[in-house]
């Protein structure tokens, strides 16, 4: 299958000069991705983790300053995103590349109703007249699975519900039937049947349209239900990756472990549900060694000392960055 995306060694930095003092903060710190065409990655983490950092750096819309990356490479099929030029950039952003952002409301224009804003994106990277774009974004509302779609084309954001919104949202990433779709958190905010309709409708259009889709969610609860692979992410690095199945039924690293064990389960009702003490760290906070270890129950000097690197583990593509696998991570319950 087509690899559509590939992330090597990505590293970002934030600066900031309040008062006069000058400080740098990492935000990624070396991460490897690859998403295959008509495949389902999920990035999961806990906010502050590097997701969104790493969507913004894929889409090239990273804030510079504050933001800047150091090192590293983003292949899209057999591009290097990061030295095209911005005209380039706007060639494939929206065309090949689209995202869904977090919280719709947000990047609706409030002053324009929803279904001119998906026809001015198609009018934009397709060059279609008023009449044909107009047409369009109305077979664009259909497609993602809105009624009275005349109704939802003549509204304007604040008069649609937080699905409408979200699937309006949706309408217009796909206006150029792009090959490679990041969804940022497609389903925050919205009650669990919403969140059921929403998954359900980015599976069958990334099969409809054959696209790579990098999913990004804090929920492992909803990556189960849509990740054909899955990276874990954690103070900016990956900490684990593998098939969902894999994954799922033998986690290697604590983290990955105890963010399993957070998701509610029916099989367990009565039993208190577990919760990782602390913080995701931040920029100058991230410690030496392995970033987890002041979290994690496991940790023995090694850990503090010495940054674990990524091993694979058997011959499923599972690979872990943990000093205690094969050791006695097992002891630790999920």
């Amino acid at each position: 299958m087509e690899t559509l995306l590939t992330v090597n060694d990505l590293a970002v930095h934030f600066t900031d000069s309040r008062r006069g003092i000058r400080t740098r903060s990492e935000a990624l710190r070396g991460i490897d991705l690859h998403l295959k065409r008509e495949e389902v990655h999920a990035l999961v983490g806990e906010s502050g983790s590097g997701k969104t950092v790493t969507a913004t750096c894929i889409m090239g819309l990273l804030p510079s300053p504050p933001g800047r990356i150091s090192r590293g490479r983003i292949l899209y099929k057999d591009k290097n995103l990061l030295t095209l030029t911005e005209g380039e950039r706007r060639q494939l952003r929206g065309r090949e590349i689209a995202m869904i952002f977090q919280e719709p409301a947000r990047y609706l224009n409030p002053a324009l109703t929803a279904g001119e804003q998906i026809r001015e994106m198609v009018a934009l990277h397709l060059g279609l007249d008023r009449r044909t774009s107009a047409k369009r974004a109305l077979d664009l509302l259909r497609l993602a699975g809105l009624e009275e779609t005349r109704q939802v084309y003549r509204s304007y954001p604040h008069e649609l519900s937080g699905g409408m919104k979200q699937r309006a949202m949706i309408a217009m990433a796909i206006s150029c039937r792009p090959a490679l779709l990041i969804a940022d958190e497609p389903t925050t905010a919205l009650d669990v049947t919403l969140q059921q309709q929403i998954l359900e409708l980015l599976l069958n259009l990334k099969q409809r349209l054959s696209m790579g889709v990098l999913f990004i969610s804090h929920d492992l609860g909803v990556v189960d239900a849509v990740a054909d692979h899955v990276s874990v992410i954690y103070a900016g690095k990956i900490v684990e990756s593998a098939p969902r199945k894999a994954l799922f039924a033998s986690p290697l690293h604590p983290y990955t472990r105890l963010l399993l064990a957070s998701i509610p389960d029916a099989s367990r009702r009565g039993h208190r549900l577990e919760a990782i003490p602390g913080t995701v760290p931040q920029g100058e906070h991230i410690p030496g060694g392995c970033a987890f270890h002041p979290r994690c129950p496991l940790a023995e000097e090694i850990c503090r000392r010495e940054q674990p690197a990524s091993r694979s583990h058997g011959k499923d593509g599972h690979s872990a960055a943990c000093h205690m696998i094969g050791k006695k991570w097992l002891h630790l319950s999920n």
